[in-house]
């Protein structure tokens, strides 16, 4: 159903489908609406507006899309926050969920969101008009892409493959890898004490699922919101379980690690470690994406290791 494809790209728009530059849904399409599939935040305000097809796509999406670029391109911040209040119950409000999803120093102004748009037209294929037409466009300076996907079918199995520019900056996630990884502070501030006096990292809740993300030989790099990057460790261990609600792996650190009582806690802010990594994350999952390379996670380290030594 075209429904369970708007679902599973709007749930995975900020971990593996725009690893490079991750999105943030801000609304879903609801039932006998004329309404965009899905609308997504860049960090920098920009809206992202998706038409989905179940099958091959065609010229009548374009017109379709640009119909609704047209009218969601001049909501203002009241009217895109009450879009977003809609379909995210209980938010404190679009301008605070943003800063936090992206972890932005100072939260964007309200003029400051939706100043640009941009159009992704996902389907299974494109026919020559439809290609002809989004080149077209991108010649006359409109932000626009066809977007490619395949379902494929191996024994009782489906396997989903979306194919995101740019197609050549993925990174196989079963490579050795660097991931910042949630200490879970804003519902158990004892969590981080957990991990760091059993040397281990740990998932909890419905968010253990998580730990599934890293491997044995990855870096995983401890952040602790509002805090920053506090340590990093090298994951040393396969999945374990501490009761239904936590999974976790063993590691063994490369830095110095904080210790129960430490105030301030040492710590590298989420803007050092853009401006080193170079990497704008989106930092509203337990796994921020993207995942840094080797090269990016040893230099991390590196870096880490003078401001948390102790």
């Amino acid at each position: 159903m075209e429904k369970g494809l708007e679902v599973l790209v709007a749930d995975h728009l900020f971990d593996v489908l725009f690893e490079q530059d991750p999105l943030m849904p801000v609304f879903q399409e609801r039932r006998f609406q004329p309404e965009p599939d899905i609308l997504a935040l860049t960090d920098r305000g920009d809206l992202v507006i998706f038409e989905l097809k179940l099958h091959a796509a065609e010229r009548a999406s374009l017109d379709q899309a640009f119909r609704y670029a047209q009218h969601v391109g001049q909501w203002n911040y009241s009217q895109l926050n009450h879009k977003y209040l809609q379909y995210k119950q209980g938010s404190e409000g679009l301008i605070a969920d943003h800063q936090s999803a992206f972890e932005l120093v100072r939260p964007l102004q309200e003029e400051e969101f939706n100043q640009r748009q941009h159009i992704k037209i996902v389907g299974t294929g494109a026919n020559d008009e439809l290609v002809g037409a989004v080149d077209y466009w991108r010649k006359q300076g409109v932000s626009i892409d066809f977007l490619p996907y395949r379902v494929y079918e191996f024994g009782t199995s489906s396997y989903f493959e979306f194919f995101s520019p740019p197609h050549d900056r993925h990174r196989n996630p079963a490579h050795k890898k660097g991931v910042l990884f949630d200490t879970n502070l804003s519902w158990d501030p004892e969590s981080i004490w957990y991990m760091m006096e059993n040397d281990r990292v740990a998932a909890f809740g419905e968010a253990k699922r998580w730990i599934e993300v890293l491997n044995k030989g990855d870096t995983v790099f401890f952040y602790h919101r509002g805090w920053g990057v506090v340590a990093a460790a090298t994951v040393i261990g396969d999945k374990k379980s501490d009761g239904d609600a936590t999974l976790y792996k063993d590691v063994r650190f490369v830095t110095d690690k904080p210790q129960r009582g430490d105030e301030p806690i040492k710590a590298m802010s989420a803007q050092r470690v853009k401006h080193i990594t170079d990497t704008g994350f989106y930092f509203a999952r337990t796994a921020k994406v993207p995942y840094l390379s080797k090269a990016q996670a040893d230099r991390l380290v590196a870096e880490l290791g003078d401001v948390v030594a102790r």
